[in-house]
């Protein structure tokens, strides 16, 4: 491979290290969905953190062993996974690649999206019911609300027993808010309904989500090097402080342990109310490990970069481990700390469901005061750049390999003079454009998560178990690093236990039909695939498809696993729809 990057390939420019670093950013992924794994978990949440970070950390053998496997691909763990598919199906390889893209793709969006929040509650403050500016503006105006008001009437009627006073203060309170409230913080150029997806909100959350991203796009155009670098001081800055969170309140005393013992689930989520442990609670607790796969597993983004490794040998590994041992701490420590501390009254905060809350929330967890609390604010900005940045430089190298492989389209594997892949950056940027006005108020955001997370339980129930298949039809192949035969076997179970979080989990996050809305999504590949394929390579692979196998072209190889694979699909399939109808939400 050329090391010049205006020859059209990536550049071997990152040791272990660096890679290590660009993974960083899997850490504060954690952010996005603690508070609503707490709502929909109650006590339970915390557990659900170590539980789910377990499995993300036994799982990434597997991934090792194959990234091993393909030292010259890019574009990750689904990318040499699928190729363990290909000889039984070509439509279940890209299918893989696919939907690891849109699982991580969309960690731009919904990032932006609480970025922009955060710099929007710096910015356009929306004043709290008892500050005094509005306090002066109701006493200002309180003597124009009597009890024949329509709103006071409004009022009255939604909250009866309520005294005709204490209406009319609410009701002045309320508008007195609404008065002083900036108008660029409300402000909605358009909204468009699109039925059975949602609304496109092109408001002020969109406006400056599209200029964070805009910034992320810049940055990495310079080439996985120079990204590298940014993401090295950036994770030092943001991650020493997210660490300080996890250990401070267990050496302050601050942590409430009957906030983290007599685990049981919530009575239905968000009520904040303990339940019991009857088919309802575990639904919500399944759904709880389900939304947290998507952030617990994510440091298999670490071999995304194999093809830029200049000893991939011994790198791949090295890099997916110590990314993994990374999370733990993470994982382990803050939703530990942050439920200990804040208990479930302080985790369904509106600031904490929405995320934009929490930067707050840690800079009280470590007793600071007004000046290390804007400090913590700005820092979670930061790290939500960090996790940005990671899910950009993963998912657009996603894109490249899998049109180098043959089954994304042609135009994806264009990288321009740094080595980077832009063509594919582009397309990642313009999806999430999109996406973010999808995600620009919370009931979005979390469909948004909700879908994006049944194409990456996809991915790793198809990837899990391509290890195994690996390990029949492609013995050949040396692997500098050969996971235990006990664990692949375990991780094996882990992709059936994966599918039942899939068919119970999905409809936890107030979206009866998400399972089905990233089933559909998830089959979108079918037609570009199909474009690429069979109008645009005539029916055939690349040549290097069939080289990174060690088979001649046109010829995929014999079937050595028989028909294992296909009832491990079907296997798959059972266990989804049957958790999907077995698991109900709490009546």
């Amino acid at each position: 491979m050329s090391n010049e990057g205006g020859s059209g390939q990536l550049v071997r420019a990152l040791d272990w290290k660096g890679a290590f670093w660009v993974a960083a950013g899997v850490p504060p992924l954690v952010l996005f969905s603690i508070g609503g794994i707490a709502g929909t978990t109650g006590k339970v949440a915390f557990a659900v953190w170590m539980i789910s970070m377990v499995m993300g950390f036994l799982q990434s053998f597997t991934y090792a062993e194959m990234a091993g496997m393909f030292g010259n691909k890019s574009g990750g763990t689904s990318v040499y996974g699928a190729t363990a598919w290909l000889r039984y199906s070509k439509l279940i390889a890209p299918l893989s690649v696919w939907c690891n893209w849109f699982a991580w793709s969309p960690v731009l969006s919904l990032g932006c999206a609480i970025a922009a929040g955060y710099i929007l509650n710096a910015l356009f403050p929306i004043p709290a019911a008892d500050s005094q500016m509005v306090l002066d503006w109701v006493a200002a105006n309180l003597a124009s609300y009597t009890a024949e008001t329509q709103s006071v009437i409004d009022y009255l009627a939604a909250n009866a027993g309520t005294a005709p006073a204490d209406a009319i203060t609410a009701v002045a309170t309320a508008d007195g808010v609404a008065a002083l409230t900036p108008a660029f913080r409300v402000w909605e150029a358009a909204a468009v309904s699109i039925p059975g997806l949602g609304t496109l909100h092109f408001n002020s959350t969109f406006v400056v989500g599209v200029a964070l991203m805009s910034v992320i796009l810049l940055i990495q155009h310079g080439g996985i090097a120079s990204t590298a670098s940014a993401q090295k001081w950036l994770a030092i800055i943001v991650l020493v402080p997210l660490l300080l969170v996890g250990l401070v309140p267990l050496f302050t005393g601050q942590i409430d342990y009957m906030n983290v013992t007599g685990l049981v689930p919530p009575t239905a989520a968000y009520s904040g109310v303990d339940g019991d442990w009857s088919i309802g609670g575990w639904t919500l607790v399944i759904g709880g490990l389900y939304i947290a796969a998507w952030s617990t597993y994510g440091f298999e983004t670490a071999v995304c970069y194999t093809s830029e490794l200049k000893n991939p040998a011994t790198d791949t590994f090295k890099a997916i481990f110590f990314s993994g041992l990374l999370c733990i701490v993470f994982f382990f420590l803050v939703p530990f700390a942050f439920q200990g501390v804040l208990g479930q009254e302080g985790m369904l905060a509106a600031g904490i469901v929405d995320g934009t809350g929490v930067g707050e929330a840690l800079g009280n967890m470590i007793g600071g005061g007004k000046v290390v609390t804007q400090i913590f604010v700005i820092l979670m900005i930061m790290a939500l750049f960090l996790a940005i940045m990671t899910a950009m430089a993963g998912s657009s190298r996603t894109l490249y390999q899998g049109s180098k492989d043959g089954w994304l389209p042609k135009y994806l594997s264009g990288v321009n003079a740094n080595g980077a892949p832009h063509k594919a950056m582009w397309t990642d940027f313009a999806f999430n454009v999109f996406l973010l006005a999808l995600a620009s108020d919370v009931s979005g955001y979390f469909y948004v998560l909700a879908i994006s997370n049944v194409g990456y339980i996809l991915f790793n129930f198809l990837n899990l178990n391509a290890g195994w298949i690996h390990r029949i039809d492609s013995a050949h192949i040396a692997r500098p690093w050969k996971a235990p035969t006990w664990l692949l076997s375990v991780n094996t179970l882990l992709a059936f236990v994966n599918a039942m979080f899939l068919g119970a989990g999905a409809k936890v996050w107030g979206y009866s039909g998400a399972l089905w809305s990233g089933i559909i999504f998830a089959a979108l590949i079918i037609p570009v695939f199909w474009f690429r394929h069979y109008v645009q390579d005539g029916g055939k692979f690349p040549k290097e498809a069939y080289e990174d196998l060690g088979l001649k072209e046109g010829d995929l190889g014999e079937k050595k696993a028989g028909i294992l694979p296909y009832l491990a699909l079907v296997a798959g399939v059972v266990v989804v729809f049957a958790a999907d109808w077995f698991f109900v939400l709490p009546g």
